[in-house]
């Protein structure tokens, strides 16, 4: 059979799904055609760059080959987002949709390509598949330098100044990330309730961007563990330029590793939980503990998953979050809210607050998307086409997630049980001066 052949057939189907569901985008195909042929050239269109693509789907159609065909742009969104082509789906459901499609003609589709060649390329196969954190402190440094230590200038693209690479915080919708970010920073000191002379620990401290607030407007000393060189390396050179180098310190270690009792007066761990793994929390909460003054607050920020009808059913995985962990985040497990505050419970803690910051998460992951896709060729230069479509995936994957209530972001607030007053305010009048 011959390509043309193939090519008509593909085109005429299209033209089928298009006319059915009422879509409100057009499709490119590698001969430079449109479907609906008169579809305008500056419309959003889905884009297949060659007919290997067509066979992969048809032979695999999952979460794995769509993704692989992503980040090497055999399929792309043409003159758009994923945002506009989520804005423009069509508004029934799945089952509704499989009611109007000729399934005859899909099946004849399919037959044409069956065996064409998938050409290539195929970046994501050589990742290894998904396994949970054990808790190894060697694992984990290895799972951390996969994400980041792409590239500092990498991260630039769609970064803050202070390289905030966790959910900020919103007074405003409007608000840019510098300036979520920065209330982000304020708003965990002022939660910390921290003074002047009290020692923070920050496990997972990133760019060092809380401690060097915390220092600069609280009078705190601060002391961060990462176990990105990346990381490390950019911090201390902020430091020593900020002059804040007899106030910080930063340790390029395991969380775990920590030595001592009682050593710190506050902790924070702003989205570096998620990488432990299920298996290792144990472990952690009773590090935090042992690390934490009895007098001492401890400020958890991190993403969650919805909780099930039980809990075989919770750890069963969509394939979305299978291809997050596998591809962008390994070794990361997600908890549910309800799994964490009885954890809490269970080693030691008393929770005094818990934020949800759902609709941040997505805000924020938007205008990650927003700023990498204006920024792209400078990011494909630094880090490769495959990283940053891949990047560019999960900040939307994620941002709509968020929207939708299928994931969440919590703050919490904790201490060390104890019998008597906490020691905090009566309300919470303070934290929002």
């Amino acid at each position: 059979m011959s390509a043309e052949t193939r090519l008509a057939s593909l085109k005429q189907f299209l033209a089928h799904v298009h006319e059915r569901l009422k879509l409100d985008f057009g499709f490119a195909l590698w001969d430079s055609s449109r479907v609906p042929a008169d579809y305008p050239r500056d419309g959003l269109a889905i884009a297949f760059a060659d007919e290997g693509a067509i066979a992969g789907l048809i032979r695999r159609p999952n979460m794995d080959t769509l993704l692989n065909l992503w980040v090497s742009a055999r399929i792309d969104i043409k003159n758009g987002t994923v945002f506009d082509l989520v804005e423009r789906r069509p508004k029934v459901r799945m089952r509704q949709i499989r009611k109007q499609l000729d399934w005859k003609q899909l099946a004849g589709v399919g037959l044409k390509f069956l065996f064409v060649s998938r050409g290539g390329p195929w970046p994501l196969e050589a990742i290894p598949a998904h396994k949970p954190a054990t808790g190894d402190a060697a694992e984990n440094k290895e799972n951390i330098k996969f994400h980041y230590d792409v590239s500092n200038k990498f991260y630039d693209t769609f970064l803050d100044p202070e390289r905030g690479y966790t959910c900020g915080y919103f007074h405003d919708w409007n608000e840019d990330q510098a300036t979520a970010q920065k209330s982000k920073f304020d708003y965990i000191c002022r939660k910390l309730r921290l003074k002047p002379g009290e020692i923070l620990l920050d496990i997972g401290c990133g760019w060092a961007g809380l401690l060097c607030h915390a220092v600069q407007n609280y009078g705190a000393t601060g002391h961060g563990v990462t176990l990105s060189e990346d990381q490390f390396a950019w911090a201390q050179d902020k430091i020593k330029r900020l002059g804040l180098a007899d106030r910080i310190t930063i340790e390029l270690r395991d969380y775990a590793t920590l030595e001592g009792k009682a050593r710190f007066d506050k902790i924070s761990s702003v989205e570096m939980f998620e990488h432990i793994g299920l298996a290792a929390h144990p472990k952690y909460f009773q590090t935090i503990h042992r690390l934490l003054k009895p007098d001492g607050l401890y400020l958890h920020q991190s993403s969650v998953r919805l909780a099930k009808r039980d809990h075989k059913t919770f750890l069963k995985k969509r394939p979305e979050v299978v291809a997050l962990t596998q591809y962008m985040f390994p070794g990361v497990e997600f908890d549910h809210i309800g799994m964490q505050l009885a954890n809490f419970e269970r080693f030691g803690f008393e929770v005094h607050d818990v934020e949800d910051w759902r609709e941040h998460g997505a805000r924020n992951c938007r205008l990650w998307h927003d700023a990498l896709y204006e920024n792209q060729d400078a990011a494909i230069k630094e880090a490769g086409l495959v990283t940053t479509r891949l990047f560019l995936s999960w900040m939307a994957g994620c941002s709509i997630a968020f929207a939708r209530n299928t994931a969440a972001v919590y703050q919490t607030l904790a201490s060390k049980r104890r019998r008597g007053p906490s020691g905090l305010p009566p309300t919470r009048d303070d934290l929002y001066r």
